[in-house]
This record gives C-alpha cells, structure tokens and sequence, in this order.
C-alpha cells in the first residue's frame, strides 16, 4: 500500500450533506503540504506544495503530491487556495495547473505574485484572485473566510471554510508573535468569533507542537545580528531562505546603520526580493544595495552578500563558495551566517558546509551559537491559547511528522476536546464530517511522485533502489559466451565491477564459480540465455554477500555466438 493504513479500505460514497477531507501531503512529513475538501461534489484544494529529497532519494530535484485521487475529477476544483508564499505550499502547483491551466488561483498579493513569477518560467498563466484578512469569498459550495496569521513570510492567512455540512478553520503556518516587524499579528479576535459560532474541524500546523512556551518573537533576533555587523572585520555573508522577507529586512537595516553595502546573490532571492520590494513588504535604505557586480568597488569591510544554501543546498550559493566552486571566495576574517533552523534530514549537509566555511578560515554564526534565527511555528503554549479561544468539536493536527501530529493531538485533549474528537491521520487517509463529528473513513492512493530532471513520475522506487545500490554497493558485470551449436562456453567469464575495494582479486576468485555453474546448467540441458544470466547472478551474488559482505548490483550478460 502507498499509505501506512493497509487496515484501511477504499472509502465508501461521501454521505449527502457531508464533508470529506484528504490530506494528500504534509501529515507525517514537512513538506508537500496539500489538502483536498470535498462537499456537493465539488472540491476545495488548500495549498500543493513540494517537498524536498533526502540522502535516500539520489538524483530526485522534487517530491509532488500524488494528484492521482483528483485527476479525473479536475473540472470539479472549485480553487486552490494559498495560505503563504512558501515552497512547501505553493512549490507544486505548476505540475498542477499543467492538467488543468483554469483552476482559479486563491491568495494574499505576496503569495500570488512569487506563484506568478514561478508559473511564468513553467509558461502557464493562471486565473488569480487576490484576497485579504477579513475578506470572504463564495467560491462555488464553499464558502472562504480569510484571517491573518504571523508566519516567517508576510501575507500569511488561515482559512475559514464554511459548507452546509460545517465549518472547518485551517490555519496554515503560523505563530502568535505578539510584536512582529510588519504589525500583523495573528488575528484571535477573528479565531475567537469563529469559534463562538462554532468550528466543526479545526486544522492545526503542528510543527513545533513538542516544543514548550512560546516561539521566540522576530525583533529578538535583531541584537545578535548587529552584534555580528559590529564585531565582523572583513565581509559579511548571510544566508537564508530565499523567501525569509523579513530576515533580508533586519541585514538591510544593520547593514545602513553600519555603514555597509548589500549585494543579494543567487537567482530566486533576487527574484523575491525584487517582488517583496515592488509590493512594499521589503523597505530599502537609500543606497544599500548595490549589484554584485560593483560590491568590489567597495573595501571587504563594508561588503554584505546575501544568499541561498542555508539547508547545505549542494548547488546553492553557500555550499559553492564553501567548495571553492563560486566567483565570490570566502577568506580568512570573513563571517557566515546561516540565519535559519535546521530542516529535519539536511543536519549533515549543512554541518559539511559549516566545516567547509571553517576551513576556508571564516566565522561561521549559526543558531547553536547565536540566537540569529527564530522558528516561523507556534509552539506548545501558543497552540494551548489556540485551542482554548476555538473551542473546536473535532482536531486534526496537520503539518509536521507523526510525532508533531501526536503532541499536537496531545495538547488538544489537556483543553478538554476528548480523545475519540482527536484525528490523527496521514497521507491519503480520507475523514469524513459528518453531522458535527469527524471520522477516519478509509484511505486513497498517496504516493510520492518524484520530479526527476525532466521527468514528473516517471521515477519511481524500484528506480531510486538501483541508484542506491548503486552508490552505496557498486555494480559487477560478468560477460558469456556461449556456443549456440555445444552449448559450452566459447569466451570468457570476463568480469568487471566498478565501486569495490577488492576490484583486482574479485574476478580471480570467482571466475572458477561461474564456469563451473554455467557448464553444470549447460550440461542439463539448459540453453535460454535468461536463465543462465539468471545462474549466473546467484552465483555472483552467493560469492559477494558470502566473502565481501555486500550486496552489489549484478548485470549478466550471456551471449550466443
């Protein structure tokens, strides 16, 4: 089965009046976030976004949701509604709208506009509706409700859906940052009216739900940054997401009241950027940024580059320079700042990069040593108040690995929402809300479907286990010839590997092997090239695993002649 749940059967006919919701990303993992509500035959998508490969996944650029459960029934979309401006969640649409251009795109102006830029170099121009805090649209059964929420990006909106058959409240990322730096917090009174009317299903990101207290607000890391701009020496380098607005907006401002000149490096910040600035969510000192091009117009001490590779992105900006692979050289005296958390599954890659810059003899700020990064997630005890002001009848935590779901679950029942009210549920498990209660009703296909250079799901696993064996085992190949008139071996066993450390003695030793496997078969009477190829990988394998302790790829090849 594709998902956890082989208990779980196809789910029956959605009852008359109900509402079902299937979460095709974003429960037990981070990333791919996509959820699909259906009622009256028509269906609602909330964000579609991708997620990013691990060690695990060579040679895969992305990971999509499955669209497989709505891909005959796209004429039925009544939206795609966008929470915030995030990879996780807008990063797949393209691969979306590619089936289907119409479907109307849902969002606040930043969200639309870096969905806009990104569906410009995939071709496709989308049907848009930009939406506010406070704003309600009918978008055919359902009806929308828009609330703000803080998040790490500007823009950031829940999402109220109101259907005959209840009101669901998901809340998309967020955090109750009381002092954020664009004033928009987020909007409890809103949360707090939708709940004394009543919230039937309340979906909530659950990402930092085993954290306790509170999320540490945004203008409490400003400090460590101007520590950083006055103790630095040399050049400045600061990496972060490229879609982090508001972590640009704090080294801009350190930057002009040090005196220093800012170049942005790297070919989607400058996008974003440039978006954030044109909308007015990014304010520009008067002579701080300057193209990259002329920073070397001005002394080391005050240059300011701001790049990509703060996850160890191989190809990113920061993981080039650390590689000696990028026109700008990282030196002795310069300092590195990785300005963001740490993705679960990059700890390595970023520690390799961290170690790269060190080498180079630069001084690396991260956030184990310096408070330079805040989560864009409400902990615990904000998702405590959230849970207290709704008062919802049923919870499904949303957004996080299964631990998250479960500490969110876990937080939901200490306020008083019983446990059988709890819904805890993965990829492809399907709910149904029917007269006020929520219940897991089956599960749906929900696969991974991986973008692979050009390729959109044509990989797949058994692909992704020969590469890994590949990588990790090395490969023999062995070549017969067989005398199609006497059945005996006319030329070699030759035998060739690749990734060994035995290369030289391997063939010597089993060379003997397989010529006395092969003339037994042959001498049995057996002649089809499949199954001595067959033979011959047993006897390969049987030596390798026995002797060497691996498990390589084998490729026979027997020849007639």
């Amino acid at each position: 089965m594709s998902h956890p749940h082989p208990e779980l059967t196809e789910p029956p006919p959605l009852q008359p009046g109900a509402v079902r919701i299937v979460p095709l990303g974003g429960l037990g993992e981070v990333g791919r976030n996509m959820t699909v509500i259906e009622h009256e035959g028509k269906l609602l998508i909330i964000d579609c976004g991708v997620l990013f490969p691990e060690d695990h996944h060579p040679g895969v650029d992305l990971i999509l949701p499955d669209f497989s459960y709505i891909a005959d029934r796209l004429e039925d979309v009544q939206a795609i509604v966008l929470t915030h401006g995030h990879e996780d969640h807008i990063g797949a649409v393209p691969y979306l709208l590619r089936l289907k251009p119409d479907i109307p795109l849902i969002g606040s102006t930043l969200t639309l506009a870096l969905i806009e830029a990104k569906l410009k170099e995939h071709r496709i121009k989308p049907y848009t509706l930009t939406v506010r805090e406070g704003q309600t649209e009918q978008l055919g059964v359902f009806e929308c409700e828009f609330v703000a929420v803080n998040h790490s990006i500007p823009d950031a909106l829940a999402v109220a859906v109101r259907t005959e058959g209840g009101v669901l409240l998901h809340t998309g990322d967020f955090k109750m940052d009381q002092l954020p730096l664009d004033k928009r917090i987020t909007d409890l009174r809103a949360f707090a009216r939708l709940g004394e009317e009543g919230v039937d299903l309340f979906l909530v990101d659950s990402t930092n739900a085993e954290v306790p207290g509170f999320t540490t607000p945004e203008k409490d890391i400003f400090p460590a940054i101007e520590r950083v701009f006055a103790k630095a020496q040399r050049r400045i380098i600061v990496a972060c997401f490229s879609s982090h607005v508001h972590r640009v907006q704090q080294v801009l401002d350190a930057a002009a009241e040090y005196g220093r000149k800012v170049a942005i490096v790297g070919r989607s910040m400058v996008r974003n950027m440039g978006i954030a600035e044109d909308l007015g969510y990014l304010h520009v000192p008067p002579g701080v940024v300057v193209d990259i091009k002329k920073l070397d117009d001005y002394p080391e001490d005050q240059q300011v580059l701001i790049c990509t590779g703060s996850q160890g992105e191989p190809m990113a900006a920061l993981s080039r320079m650390a590689n000696r692979d990028h026109k700008i050289e990282v030196g002795e005296g310069d300092t590195v700042v990785l300005a963001s958390s740490l993705i679960p599954g990059n700890e390595s890659a970023v520690y390799r990069v961290i170690n790269g810059l060190m080498r180079l003899g630069a001084n690396v700020v991260h956030k184990g040593n310096a408070r330079v990064h805040v989560s864009g997630h409400a902990s615990a005890g904000e998702l405590l108040y959230c849970y207290n002001i709704v008062r919802p009848t049923n919870v499904m935590p949303v957004h996080g690995e299964w631990r998250h779901l479960v500490a969110n679950g876990l937080l939901a029942e200490q306020t008083g929402v019983p446990p059988e009210r709890v819904i805890l549920a993965e990829d492809g498990v399907v709910v149904d809300l029917v007269d006020g209660i929520a219940r897991i009703v089956g599960a749906v296909e929900c696969g991974y479907v991986y973008v692979d250079g050009s390729s959109v799901g044509g990989t797949d696993e058994a692909l992704l286990k020969d590469r890994r064996i590949l990588r990790d085992e090395g490969f023999v190949t062995v070549i017969v010839v067989i005398d199609s008139s006497t059945g005996k071996i006319a030329s070699g066993p030759e035998v060739l590997t690749r990734g060994f450390a035995e290369d030289e003695s391997l063939p010597e030793a089993v060379l003997p092997r397989i010529t006395e496997a092969v003339e037994a078969a042959t001498a049995k009477g057996v002649t089809d090239s499949h199954q001595l190829q067959q033979i011959v990988r047993r006897t390969v394998g049987s030596y390798v695993g026995g002797k060497l302790r691996r498990r390589p790829m084998i490729i026979p090849v027997v020849i007639e002649a």
